[in-house]
């Protein structure tokens, strides 16, 4: 088998549902699995997939392990010479897999391989590539300088070297990933794809950031930030310089400080609701019952030509394939007043996100 698709869930079953049925469409033409790690949700995810997706071999923790143990678990059922790390809030494109294969074929000590992630506004996430947060790199953040941060000397549609990839899309040989033993599981959730990053890249093998296919990473759910975030996002980086970095009482002292000051900043975002003035549903027919739900009026368009600000662009799925999606979102990356909605293929509800930090908006029709 060339690749198993792993996707940890947890409490995200309509998120879960638009992520697998892109994934089905990705693997089509590929020998390949999808495996959905549940890791104890509360709402009807493990239902949904096994009625939706009875081809997915579905795993169902009674506890909820986290982001590294629920990922192993789900990695050592894996049949497929690649596997795909990837979140259920995300979308992939008809041709993410194919595309990133045919790169990964190419290379000489491949590492793991990211794309071009953007949020459910469109906007490229800068996360996407990223260096090894340092001692020096992290204070300069902390500090409000992210240039180091970021891998910037690599454009967002470009295909280069970079030091650490995000967790929410990972692609890379089941065998490196067993040679490191997987994610380390003292991380519950944030940092462990950063470790992971960094101890394949100490092996002597390449990572790789390839801005030639993008997915959408709606984000907000799956790191909702709440004090909860707050305490896993400073132990995990705790536990990362404690590993990987030389110890410095005074150094490690502002660190520390710096990370509690700054996720205590961030904690809870201030996010401004976007104006709607009108919503454009892309599909060939008119959906009343949408209107309703909404209780807005829709209008329908087969093609989207101009567009005005303060729309709000409901993508039908049952007529547009989710490259058509995620490429319309792109085009439009700049419009910040822009807005969208997804209908997924045979699905009663539309869902969507408005930015990278707060929780997406589900409505049923």
């Amino acid at each position: 088998m060339k690749l198993s698709v792993v996707v940890l869930n947890y409490n995200v079953r309509y998120f879960l549902e638009l992520c697998l049925k892109s994934v089905v469409d990705a693997i089509s033409e590929i020998d390949a699995e999808i495996i959905v790690v549940d890791n104890d949700s509360a709402d009807d995810s493990c239902k949904m997939v096994k009625t939706l997706f009875p081809e997915v071999t579905l795993i169902e923790n009674k506890t909820n392990f986290g982001f590294s143990k629920g990922n192993n678990i789900g990695v050592a059922q894996a049949k497929g010479e690649y596997i795909c790390i990837l979140n259920p809030d995300t979308v992939v494109a008809e041709d993410t897999f194919i595309r990133v294969l045919k790169f990964a074929e190419q290379q000489i000590d491949l590492g793991i391989i990211g794309c071009k992630l953007i949020d459910g506004s469109g906007t490229f996430l800068p996360e996407s590539k990223r260096n090894v947060p340092t001692p020096n790199i992290a204070l300069k953040k902390i500090l409000g300088d992210t240039s180091s941060y970021y891998a910037n000397h690599l454009d967002e549609n470009s295909i280069g070297e970079t030091e650490v990839l995000v967790g929410a899309f990972m692609v890379l040989k089941q065998e490196v990933y067993h040679s490191v033993n997987g994610f380390d599981e003292d991380y519950f959730m944030y940092g462990e794809d950063v470790d992971l990053s960094y101890k394949i890249l100490n092996k002597g093998l390449k990572n790789y950031y390839f801005g030639e296919t993008t997915v959408i990473h709606f984000k907000g759910e799956c790191t909702f930030r709440n004090h909860q975030y707050a305490k896993r996002f400073n132990g995990s980086m705790r536990i990362f310089y404690q590993k990987h970095f030389k110890k410095n009482m005074v150094f490690e002292c502002l660190i520390w400080i710096g990370i509690k000051s700054l996720t205590f900043l961030n904690l809870q975002p201030s996010v401004e609701e976007k104006e709607v003035n009108a919503l454009v549903l892309l599909s060939p027919s008119a959906n009343k019952t949408l209107e309703r739900a909404l209780n807005l009026k829709v209008e329908t368009k087969c093609k989207l030509h101009d567009v005005e600000n303060h729309q709000q662009i409901i993508f039908d799925n049952n007529t547009l394939t989710f490259k058509e999606i995620i490429s319309i979102m792109v085009s439009y990356q700049y419009n910040n007043t822009l807005t969208y909605r997804i209908i997924p293929r045979g699905s009663n509800f539309v869902l969507g996100s408005d930015n990278k930090v707060s929780r997406g908006n589900v409505t049923h029709f």
